[in-house]
């Protein structure tokens, strides 16, 4: 596996952890010289699948043409360092990512036809998976802001729902509370949530950073104590206080609802859908 020749036929690369954020996008970086990219055709922004262990990741890829790395490295963004779970200077296997069968389904969408139950958990399934790309879900999103039906909203939830992890708190009754969100000012989350939970009912409450404001709930909650949780954390502060108020992108209860509000705050979009 070590020897040159093998490793150039089998589009292999040794790691290098650069550290460099990319906030949730998972990045590779490779030079445009080295034997992936001339084999492989890759150029940025190409989208790369990394295999390693019995796992793999999508990322796009920026290329590098001198310096940093060298010809049979490749370096990963820390948000696809920590998704692939691999070691600094151990081998990946690099090759095109399969073809994504949800597109065409986007692209009905863009050309404005009413999408299926079927056709949107494609597209979030696809999304949640990380298969495409920051063009890609910007079309999704500003598809989508031009306008989906009641059914088309109740079905994009239920997507988002069905695509991530669940938590059963093993009570007869969990409340919660939402808002429609981009509103300044509108601080309610913080008043209610300790309210509900003094009166004994149980509010484990996951809020999102800044979408079309400055802050977010989580955000404000921040310049008060920690909001990035895992679920053992979140399952044990709930238990001793009958309720929290976290950052859910550190959950992957919605995965897909992360990946989407990553690109939507830049394209300031705030649709009813």
């Amino acid at each position: 596996m070590d020897h040159p020749g093998q490793a150039q036929r089998l589009n292999l690369l040794r790691l290098r952890r650069i550290g460099i954020d990319t906030y949730q996008e998972p990045v590779i970086y490779m030079r445009s010289d080295c034997h992936v990219c001339r084999g492989e055709g890759f150029e940025a922004p190409s989208r790369v699948e990394v295999r390693h262990n019995g796992r793999s990741i999508i990322a796009t890829l920026n290329v590098l043409t001198h310096g940093l790395l060298r010809a049979d490295e490749a370096g990963l963004s820390e948000v696809a360092w920590r998704m692939l779970g691999a070691r600094e200077g151990e081998l990946v296997m690099l090759s095109h990512p399969p073809l994504i069968d949800s597109l065409h389904e986007l692209r009905a969408k863009v050309y404005g036809h009413t999408l299926s139950d079927e056709a949107i958990q494609h597209i979030i399934n696809d999304v949640a998976k990380g298969r495409y790309s920051d063009i890609e879900l910007a079309a999704f999103i500003t598809a989508c802001a031009q306008g989906m039906n009641m059914q088309e909203i109740v079905a994009l939830t239920r997507a988002m729902v069905n695509a991530g992890e669940r938590i059963d708190w093993e009570q007869p009754r969990i409340v919660d509370k939402h808002c429609i969100g981009g509103l300044p000012g509108n601080r309610t989350t913080l008043i209610v949530v300790p309210i509900v939970a003094a009166y004994g009912l149980i509010m484990p409450k996951t809020s999102s950073r800044a979408i079309t404001s400055p802050a977010g709930t989580a955000d404000v909650m921040e310049t008060l104590t920690r909001v990035e949780l895992d679920v053992p954390a979140m399952k044990r502060g709930v238990e001793r206080e009958g309720g929290c108020i976290i950052w859910g992108g550190a959950m992957r209860l919605s995965p897909a609802d992360d990946i989407l509000i990553r690109v939507e705050r830049p394209l300031d979009i705030d649709s009813e859908g």
